[in-house]
């Protein structure tokens, strides 16, 4: 799909919406959280008059604090059981450790057996905390990581291998009062007042800031909000988020280098979900674009094609490691939100600007030709052509990959239950002997059409002989009325024909001609 890549310009800021947008998911907060604290964070900033690097660097780190929140949810699950819950509620209590400890507490253990319950709570107790403390450190590490890996410079990385430091010492890492960096106590507080303004309107973000004051905040960074929180909130709030953010002057244009290793940073971001996924969007990725070579497509609908592999499973953050982990089998309640994490891919990444062209394709992985898959039971041709190439990519390597309930299958397996799916009316024949043919197995029959037709060019041949004008064919499949015409050419060359007459009756005696409508 020509159009479906991501735009020119797409920026540094849009790469790391998607992180940032995954983060509010994976912390149990509203779309946007990160956003918002970004946005008061930087107005904050400007009210308190710091240097532009400062400034810059206080940007970059609002939107990169959250997102590391994922690089342990694998071991925290097993300690607390839904890592999202235990996120979502870790702005509700007092200031104090001892509240602070009294909530952890509460949280271990949930859902298991009251036995289980008091063993798991008695080693935390006799470790000391020493699980959540490193779970902090992976956490703060992953931030630094994941912005050294966008070019964002030392001075954010440093600022974020601090995102848990507190002004009375007592964070992690142990650092106190000023030798905590500037932007991590103007982020640090722009975080907690977006949840106590959005809850509690002005006064409650006032009155919560007061409250952590000299504790976990710099006091006269409390002194200066409370006299311009109004302010600062009452611009946030007229202003979207999305927008505030996009404009800022630290954001900037990405080339087509950066943005591919953008995109596999993103890859691998979701991919940390859980251990069973390490290396799984980079393997999915490789394999659809040697599938969407195999079956001739353009170039551009190549890159199109491994882009939207590499974004595919970035709504994983929002389903919790209780589910992912789960060695037995789920119930319905659990099966419903797996679902869910294609659905938040497609909301991350239509939020997302030069990369919303992908949404489609990415969150079709799980739909089926034949209907009946998720998020939006689209089937046949509704699904993109990349999209039924990712899906079955995504099938594909997943059963070489182990699973908390199963062992990885042997590639021979693997192939003959993909094969099972196609017979089933589960995926696409053509995509499917691509993606095979693409893993090194025979395959029984040329993925294409007669006459050496790509898929693509069947498609363009099935709208074309029920009527479809070039534009209507371009507006159809997403693709330039130029590109639509180009492929009609090629189309009457390798068939032989001269007029839509012909064609259409090549394309009846041929059974190309389904239930597509012009």
């Amino acid at each position: 799909m020509e159009s479906a890549g991501p735009k020119p310009g797409t920026s540094l800021a849009e790469v790391a919406v998607v992180m940032a947008l995954a983060a509010d998911l994976a912390c149990g907060q509203p779309f946007e959280h990160v956003l918002r604290s970004c946005g008061i964070a930087t107005r904050f900033a400007r009210h308190l008059g710091v240097p532009e690097e400062e400034r810059v660097a206080t940007y970059w780190f609002t939107l990169f604090m959250l997102p590391g929140c994922t690089a342990l949810s694998f071991e925290l699950s097993r300690i607390f059981g839904d890592d999202i819950a235990l996120r979502a509620a870790a702005y509700e209590p007092g200031p104090s450790i001892v509240a602070q400890l009294r909530y952890v507490l509460s949280k271990a253990g949930e859902g298991a057996t009251w036995a289980r319950r008091a063993r798991i709570r008695a080693e935390l107790v006799a470790a000391r905390m020493r699980p959540l403390e490193y779970s902090m450190v992976a956490h703060c590490s992953i931030n630094a990581r994941l912005a050294d890996g966008l070019g964002l410079g030392e001075r954010v990385a440093s600022a974020l291998r601090q995102s848990f430091a507190r002004w009375d010492g007592r964070g992690v890492p142990g650092l106190r009062g000023e030798e905590i960096a500037l932007p991590v106590r103007i982020g640090a507080l722009a975080d907690m007042m977006e949840v106590f303004h959005r809850e509690s309107g002005v006064e409650g973000a006032i009155a919560a800031a007061r409250m952590w004051e000299g504790i976990a905040f710099d006091p006269m960074l409390v002194d200066v909000w409370c006299e311009v929180a109004s302010d600062v909130l009452d611009a946030v709030d007229a202003e979207a988020a999305w927008s505030s953010v996009m404009a800022d002057e630290a954001n900037r244009s990405l080339g087509p280098d950066e943005v591919e290793k953008a995109l596999e940073l993103i890859a691998d971001y979701a991919d940390l979900k859980s251990p069973w996924f390490s290396g799984h969007s980079r393997g999915v990725a490789a394999l659809t674009e040697a599938a969407a070579l195999q079956l001739g497509l353009p170039a551009s609908e190549v890159t199109s094609a491994r882009h939207a592999a590499l974004l595919h499973a970035i709504g994983r953050a929002g389903v919790p490691n209780s589910i992912w982990d789960k060695p037995g089998p789920l119930n319905d309640d659990e099966w419903e939100r797996v679902r869910l994490h294609a659905y938040f891919t497609d909301r991350i990444l239509r939020r997302a600007g030069g990369l919303a062209r992908l949404a489609p394709i990415a969150s079709s992985v799980h739909e089926r030709v034949g209907g009946g898959g998720y998020p939006r039971g689209i089937s046949g041709e509704t699904i993109p052509l990349i999209g039924r190439i990712l899906g079955s990519a995504d099938r594909y390597h997943a059963m070489l990959e182990a699973r908390p309930h199963r062992a990885a299958l042997p590639p021979a397996d693997a192939a003959k239950e993909l094969r099972r799916m196609v017979a089933e009316g589960e995926l696409d024949p053509a995509a499917t002997d691509a993606v095979l043919s693409a893993a090194g197995h025979p395959v029984h029959r040329r993925p294409g059409g007669p006459a050496g037709l790509t898929p693509r060019e069947v498609e363009v041949l099935e709208l074309a002989a029920r009527g479809a004008t070039t534009r209507q064919i371009a507006s159809r499949l997403g693709i330039k009325p130029k590109t639509a015409g180009n492929h009609i050419e090629r189309i009457y060359a390798k068939i032989g024909v001269q007029s839509r007459a012909e064609a259409a009756l090549f394309a009846m005696q041929h059974g190309l001609l389904r239930s597509l409508e012009p």
